[in-house]
């Protein structure tokens, strides 16, 4: 089994065509359906059904898919990383963060960095904790900030906890401060407020959500479905409050009043995770101390 005959199969699988797929590996197509067949003699099973302006995946075909890609990841990653000099004059790192920890924590972290490193291209996906562990596990990303506990389901990953954070309430400074004005509200002061919510799959909505259950109540939706940057823009707007995390608020505080949450509060868990069974490259892995020494 040859790199060269996953790169091809995956085109095809990708573009449910031979021709379309010997474009995108810029080989001629009967040099590409030559390989898929050896590639099937190989492996003893037939890939792809093929019908005429129909080609779908058969159930090897689908069984080899995710692996095959995270073997041309695989390789991806360490050609990188035999081409990185000794110095770390080049190379790139994909870290994968929520957007939370986009806009806190790693601004600071990544200038540090990039002044140490400038030859080093910083690649960033923002994303849940979720959407970036299944990245993680097909080799599209090196690392990841993710909020723990990861669900049950999640593969092999090694994860380091960064830092526990607290989380506070952010509300306009034209609206009613929350809690009848306390210096500091329970989860259970924000029954029957409006509460501007983040999209399905945000941590901090899942995690915000499961709060106010467990205080005995639903939350009230003034708005829902934003990222981070309109969530804040609603709470400016005086839509409703949010709970957001203390490192967001101290960047974003203008036009922002923010409100601790009494004891015992709610915090969230960062950790740093990255492939068990595939060491990240030179790069990543400076970047990672990096974080960890913040």
């Amino acid at each position: 089994m040859q790199l060269q005959q996953l790169q091809y199969f995956v085109a095809v699988a990708e573009t449910r065509h031979f021709t379309r797929a010997a474009e995108v590996v810029h080989v001629a197509q009967p040099s590409l359906s030559q390989q898929i067949r050896a590639l099937e003699r190989e492996l003893g099973a037939d890939l792809f059904l093929r019908a005429r302006g129909n080609i779908t995946l058969t159930d090897a075909g689908e069984a080899l898919l995710p692996l095959a890609r995270r073997i041309l990841a695989d390789a991806d990653t360490a050609r990188h990383e035999v081409l990185e000099l000794a110095q770390l004059r080049r190379g790139r790192v994909r870290l994968g963060a929520t957007p939370s920890l986009c806009t806190g924590l790693l601004p600071d972290v990544l200038r540090a960095f990039h002044d140490r490193y400038p030859g080093i291209q910083l690649l960033i996906e923002e994303g849940g904790s979720h959407d970036l562990v299944r990245e993680l596990a097909r080799g599209a990303l090196d690392l990841a900030l993710v909020v723990l506990p990861l669900g049950a389901a999640s593969p092999a990953l090694t994860t380091v906890e960064l830092l526990r954070e607290d989380l506070v309430v952010v509300s306009s400074p034209e609206s009613p401060r929350p809690g009848g004005g306390r210096r500091a509200v329970r989860i259970t002061d924000l029954e029957g407020e409006r509460l501007v919510m983040f999209r399905h799959g945000y941590d901090l909505r899942e995690l915000t959500v499961a709060a106010c259950r467990s205080a005995g109540f639903e939350p009230d939706f003034a708005v829902e479905g934003g990222e981070m940057d309109a969530v804040l823009g609603f709470v400016r707007a005086g839509l409703g409050m949010a709970v957001v995390p203390r490192m967001v608020a101290a960047r974003s505080g203008r036009g922002l009043r923010v409100t601790p949450l009494a004891r015992p509060g709610l915090h969230r868990t960062i950790a740093l995770a990255h492939r068990s069974d595939v060491a990240p490259p030179r790069a990543a892995r400076e970047l990672q101390r990096m974080l960890l020494e913040r």
